[in-house]
């Protein structure tokens, strides 16, 4: 009789392999359980009643776990909007026309109208509203109304509150 847990060697041109049915069986049970455990927080798992649910109070919840590609993405893309941010806020000091005291500050206050920004500004990115509408969510410009139109609101002054920083 064989005994089924002794090592079992296959040679092949390229490598030599030694394995036994035992390696084998613990090797797949790790990556089972590992798998499992990995289910519990997929949310598009077929297994819904497995799943680990944070609640809106608890901490992580809304987020990437630690750690994973996702949560990286994240901080790749936060980076990248921030330098786009940061541009913008530098094409509009280039191009926009200083006027006033700032409110009292020391620095003057930047303008320019969103024609003339678009027209240099698409030349460097395409979401031109879309990183103005973040710029002025964090407080470093402001304009009048919801969403600028090419064409309809060329005429519409962008201030430039503060440099980003």
């Amino acid at each position: 009789m064989e005994n089924n847990d002794a090592p079992v060697e296959f040679n092949d041109d390229r490598t030599v392999c030694v394995t036994s049915v035992k390696g084998l069986k613990e090797n797949w049970q790790r990556w089972s359980n590992e798998h499992q455990e990995y289910q519990k927080h997929n949310p598009f798992s077929n297994d819904r009643g497995a799943m680990v649910r944070l609640q809106r109070d608890q901490d992580g919840y809304g987020r990437p776990l630690e750690g994973s590609l996702t949560e990286q993405r994240g901080q790749d893309a936060h980076v990248h909007i921030s330098r786009e941010v940061e541009e913008l806020c530098q094409v509009i000091r280039d191009i926009g026309e200083s006027c006033g005291d700032g409110g009292g500050e020391k620095r003057p206050v930047v303008t320019v109208e969103f024609g003339k920004l678009f027209e240099h500004y698409v030349n460097i990115s395409n979401k031109v509203m879309g990183i103005l509408l973040r710029a002025r969510k964090q407080g470093l410009v402001s304009f009048e109304g919801e969403m600028l139109w090419q064409g309809q609101d060329d005429r519409v002054l962008i201030t430039l509150l503060q440099s980003p920083g």
